[in-house]
């Protein structure tokens, strides 16, 4: 019976720890938190997008790197230190090569409790209108 007891406590001292560890850390969350969706974009001319974040954990976010899945998108964050409650950024830059629709997805990495956080920026690209010469 002692042996269960000192089990349960011990699991139960663990189970406390490990919840009070994951609040301290930073968290974060976008403001459009299922990404962008540009609409209608002409071809060849790139659009941006500041997507805003907050850190609502109590330690600071640190952006350490974001990875576009493509070389039509650049982007740009935060690099210092958000603190708890503070807002920082991600801007992204879409050049569209191709014609019709498109997805991208860019990771976010930090010292987050979700490390890796992929934000999707969407939208259907046309063909610039025609230059009529006189």
């Amino acid at each position: 019976m002692k042996k269960l007891i000192l089990l349960f406590t011990v699991v139960l001292g663990f189970t406390v720890m490990t919840a009070m560890k994951a609040d301290t850390e930073p968290q974060f969350k976008f403001v459009e938190p299922n990404g962008h969706d540009f609409g209608k974009i002409v071809q060849g001319k790139p659009v941006t997008i500041e997507m805003k974040f907050t850190n609502f954990g109590d330690k600071p976010l640190i952006i350490s790197a974001v990875e576009p899945t493509c070389g039509c998108t650049i982007a740009k964050f935060t690099e210092t230190p958000v603190l708890k409650g503070k807002t920082g950024s991600v801007t992204l830059t879409f050049n569209a090569a191709a014609l019709g629709d498109f997805v991208k997805t860019v990771v976010v990495k930090s010292n987050a409790t979700e490390p890796n956080k992929g934000v999707t920026i969407k939208g259907t690209v046309i063909a610039a209108p025609a230059s009529s010469s006189k």
